[in-house]
């Protein structure tokens, strides 16, 4: 089957917006996976303007749809992906970056936090559901 379209779903992650230019971390929207079998977290970034600034990503998982009972997602097979390799540096201007999640919990969040910068950084980012389980996603998303 061709249509992969109907088989998954995208939602806002990390909204594009103005500049981080400090060490404040980007904190994503709270992917709910209820009737998915997995998401993946799409990011790109635009120009960071500091020269030794770092970029974490972080993956916290849980059942309470505020996360008020995250935890940090283990890294062993509930991710594909690693968490540095979805992490970025101030050489990576306008590069992508995927990480996917494959656990358990109905809820799930990211956070890059960077480290040492003092210039700007622009990040976006989208939730991509996949596995739906009961037919396909309302357009729009």
């Amino acid at each position: 089957m061709r249509d992969f379209t109907n088989r998954l779903d995208v939602r806002k992650a990390f909204e594009p917006n103005a500049a981080v230019t400090d060490n404040t971390a980007k904190v994503s929207t709270i992917a709910d996976l209820a009737g998915w079998d997995g998401c993946t977290l799409a990011m790109i970034t635009g120009t960071d303007a500091d020269a030794d600034a770092t970029f974490a990503v972080t993956f916290d998982e849980g059942s309470a749809a505020n996360l008020s009972d995250a935890a940090a997602v283990a890294t062993g097979n509930l991710l594909i992906g690693t968490l540095a390799g979805a992490g970025f540096t101030f050489a990576d201007d306008y590069e992508v970056r995927k990480i996917g999640y494959k656990g358990n919990k109905r809820y799930v969040r990211a956070t890059v936090t960077p480290s040492a910068n003092t210039g700007n950084f622009f990040l976006a980012g989208l939730w991509i559901l996949h596995g739906g389980r009961y037919g396909p996603p309302a357009f729009p998303s």
